[in-house]
């Protein structure tokens, strides 16, 4: 006797019908998940607590592009290991960038004027980020294209709260205590939306090594500028930030989170993450600027 195949249930006929999406790092990944919720199948490539600037893509990372109907990129030439990747395996799905309708910082790299790729360091391009995100799983399943937009709204209304918050706190830094070192040129967008100056040994990308006399420069500007804390970041190590602080006469004021989110614990989300950070940054400015 054949055994009859029962109906799917409303469950199983969603799950049937996701949308296979790829995204390049742990950021825009859970960007992606927040708006495509059940109604997606997320890989992501760069994990948390991994750097994408010096990713080197694996064979899954191939068999998932080939699996995918969209792939969505961060772009501003932040990820071009991925750009190989999808021309090497002539994947049929369509690359999406996150940025596209972002204004890019430019700035001057080996002799070159290029965009700063770290957009999501600044709130009102992470509205943009997700407007994008929306409009892409939208056109790859219309079918989902009102939850996604549910999704989309419920997000922006929490991406709001943060930014006010994100305000009141960095409002009380007082001018002289909004001068910040980091590891990589990672933070300029938020700098730029907030008023803070950043400043690293390291430009765009962390794949080169900053030099001795940048080093040594950076030493001097610490002296010279009074910065009484700087600031190591996850996907770094953080023994050069220390020497640096230690010979410029400032204190390590914690931990902050740039190309990737934590593996655990409240940055282990793209909100989480920026609120920590601002957390961070305005509580150790202010401790070092009490300190005598």
């Amino acid at each position: 006797m054949l055994a009859l195949a029962l109906p799917l249930t409303a469950d199983e006929r969603v799950k049937d019908e996701r949308v296979k999406v790829v995204t390049s790092f742990s950021i825009l990944g859970d960007l992606t998940q927040e708006i495509g919720g059940d109604r997606i199948q997320l890989t992501n490539l760069v994990g948390a607590d991994e750097d994408a600037h010096v990713y080197q893509p694996t064979p899954d990372d191939g068999r998932a592009l080939l699996a995918a109907d969209l792939i969505i990129a961060n772009g501003l030439g932040f990820e071009p290991w991925l750009y190989r990747l999808v021309e090497s395996t002539e994947t049929s799905a369509q690359v999406v960038e996150a940025t596209r309708g972002v204004l890019p910082i430019w700035l001057e790299e080996d002799g070159e004027k290029v965009p700063d790729p770290h957009a999501w360091q600044n709130l009102a391009n992470a509205r943009i980020y997700i407007a994008n995100i929306t409009q892409a799983l939208s056109n790859a399943a219309p079918a989902h294209a009102a939850y996604f937009a549910e999704q989309e709204q419920a997000y922006a209304e929490r991406l709001a709260e943060l930014l006010a918050d994100a305000r009141s706190e960095i409002e009380r830094l007082e001018p002289s205590q909004r001068n910040v070192v980091t590891s990589h040129d990672a933070f300029g967008y938020l700098g730029q939306a907030y008023g803070l100056n950043f400043v690293a040994p390291q430009g765009l990308s962390t794949e080169t090594e900053p030099s001795a006399q940048e080093v040594a420069a950076l030493i001097r500007q610490i002296r010279e500028s009074g910065i009484g804390a700087v600031f190591v970041e996850n996907i770094r190590d953080p023994r050069l930030i220390r020497q640096i602080a230690e010979e410029g006469g400032a204190v390590v004021g914690g931990t902050l989170y740039s190309d990737a989110l934590a593996s655990e614990g409240p940055a282990s989300s793209y909100l989480g993450m920026y609120r920590h950070n601002i957390t961070t940054l305005a509580e150790a400015l202010r401790t070092a600027a009490a300190t005598p």
